[in-house]
């Protein structure tokens, strides 16, 4: 698992809790399979598609770019733990 895929997960779960969303939640808001969205936070994430991300972004009512800063504001916060 690379640096990007674990920032990205952590970011992911962040935004989700900031939100007060389960992840059965947002993967229904997203239109993401719910067992594919635990992966994406789980221990061993999956590397999403630009689809996948833009779905995600959606339904975290942000734009994609917005979630893109987002995800590399943490990444270059070093905030990969929560």
């Amino acid at each position: 698992m690379d640096k990007i895929t674990l920032n990205f997960s952590k970011t992911l779960k962040r935004l989700r809790t900031e939100k007060n969303l389960t992840q059965e939640e947002l993967a229904q808001r997203s239109g993401v399979d719910y067992k594919y969205f635990q992966k994406l936070e789980g221990q061993n994430p999956s590397s999403p598609t630009l689809s996948t991300l833009n779905k995600l972004a959606k339904g975290l009512g942000l734009s994609l770019p917005e979630f893109i800063v987002s995800i590399d504001a943490d990444h270059k916060k070093g905030n990969n733990t929560l």
